[in-house]
């Protein structure tokens, strides 16, 4: 396809705001309320700079992973299919492996529990999973569905855990916070003694969307309209009819006046990301690992959610009952729109990679019908699982953040590839980046390594 399209004119940043909620909607239930806030409660404040880091390892994936839809309109899955069909075919089975188990809506489910004990914990979890599906099929497009349940859970849960941590939180919470980001424990230095690695690994892997759904930024950024993604096709919903599209794109022109726009398109997207899944993301784990640590350190878990149900009760105790049992009902929310984002993010992932191995990228395909034969096999294998005994979420989000782990490492590797070989040399990443991206690959392998190793999970 020839390169005779022009790159359209950067919109403003109030209006790019949209792609990187979606994309921490997927960190909110996960490493920000469970895996981090659990490491606190058992070993204080001063391993948090591993969400510090975690998180900006993956805001500089994620906006590489911009780049490239920035500047081709399409997403990076096509870039690699070009490559061959192997490619294709790991990002099939390293979605559909850590991904399919249902441990984020168990966890949802185990905590409406704790609130209303006659609601049996799999049943509850079943219907939520069967709500999540008729979420994702309703609506005009699947992509503005994603955007108002997301900036909708944002609104509502960040302000009212800030609230409960600034309420919470002694002088000397606050202290051991700022001397965590650093790697200052009490007693150590990054990492305590006895701390199992694979739970370490699992929080630092969550400290963001996590695994192969970075890559669904990809996604967004096209259905956005953003760069040259304003020439894509995006999913609709299954309520609003679909029809076929290609799934490539094309590089713009390079003329002067192109380049000088993807320089605004670039500081745009870059900004944006900043400001919201890198600055609000660590701001949550900030707040909910403090939360943590004024409510629950020093208690010990007797496995599960225990520490978060600790947590409410301290808060009931402080404040008033009311207090508490919302405090549990909005973690549910917040899981539960973890769950929902991740469903639609990998059945996008999943969906395009099986179209990428059956037809060739310039065929026109039925994105949307294939998207929701995957996500629909998806909600119907969670919902069998949840009642073949699966009983412990907390270790099903560990075990998933694991898998999630070695698949970002691949990533971090095929982004900083594709996006250095394969784009016009004006708009390939600097040195500086590529190297944050080497030692992104060489952190994730080494507690991969680690934990593999030591086995305690």
């Amino acid at each position: 396809m020839a390169n005779n399209q022009n790159l359209p004119e950067p919109i403003t940043l109030k209006k790019s705001i949209g792609p990187s909620i979606i994309l921490l909607g997927l960190a909110l239930g996960s490493g920000e309320l469970i895996m981090w806030p659990y490491l606190v409660s058992q070993y204080g404040l001063g391993i948090i700079w591993g969400g510090l880091l975690g998180i900006t390892f993956q805001y500089f994936l994620n906006t590489e992973i911009m780049r490239y839809t920035l500047a081709r309109g399409e997403s990076v899955f096509v870039g690699w299919r070009r490559w061959g069909k192997t490619i294709p075919v790991w990002f099939v089975f390293s979605t559909v492996i850590p991904w399919a188990l249902p441990g984020f809506v168990l966890a949802s489910a185990t905590m409406i529990n704790h609130v209303f004990p006659s609601l049996p914990i799999n049943v509850t979890a079943a219907i939520l999973i069967l709500i999540t599906g008729l979420i994702i099929s309703s609506g005009k497009t699947l992509y503005k569905t994603m955007e108002t349940v997301q900036k909708t859970l944002l609104s509502v849960g960040v302000p009212f855990v800030t609230l409960l941590a600034l309420y919470m939180a002694r002088g000397t919470d606050w202290v051991a916070l700022f001397q965590g980001f650093i790697g200052i424990g009490d007693g150590y230095h990054f990492l305590p003694e006895g701390v199992a690695i694979g739970a370490f690994l699992g929080a630092f892997a969550y400290s963001g969307g996590g695994g192969n759904l970075n890559l669904s930024q990809s996604y967004y950024i096209k259905e956005k309209g953003m760069g040259m993604g304003r020439y894509g096709v995006g999913i609709k919903t299954l309520l609003a009819g679909s029809s076929s599209h290609r799934l490539d794109g094309q590089f713009f022109a390079l003329t002067g006046s192109n380049l000088s726009k993807w320089r605004r398109w670039w500081r745009l997207v870059t900004t944006e990301h900043f400001l919201v899944f890198w600055g609000i993301g660590i701001f949550t784990i900030s707040m909910l690992s403090l939360l943590s640590a004024a409510t629950a350190r020093g208690v010990e878990s007797a496995g599960g959610l225990s520490f978060f149900f600790r947590q409410s009760e301290m808060i009931s105790s402080a404040l008033h009952p009311l207090v508490g049992t919302t405090f549990v009902l909005i973690g549910s929310l917040m899981l539960f729109t973890t769950q929902l984002g991740i469903l639609e993010a990998a059945s996008r992932v999943i969906s395009e990679n099986l179209l990428l191995l059956k037809y060739k990228v310039t065929d026109e395909v039925n994105a949307s019908r294939m998207f929701y034969y995957v996500l629909w096999t998806e909600l119907v294998f969670s919902a069998i699982f949840l009642f073949s005994g699966a009983s412990e979420p907390r270790s099903l989000l560990t075990l998933g953040a694991i898998l999630n782990a070695a698949a970002m490492m691949v990533a971090f590797v095929l982004i900083g590839a594709l996006n250095t070989i394969t784009i016009p040399k004006q708009l390939r990443p600097p040195l500086a980046r590529i190297l944050v991206l080497g030692t992104a690959v060489l952190c994730f392998a080494y507690f991969v390594i680690q934990t593999v190793l030591t086995a305690r999970w």
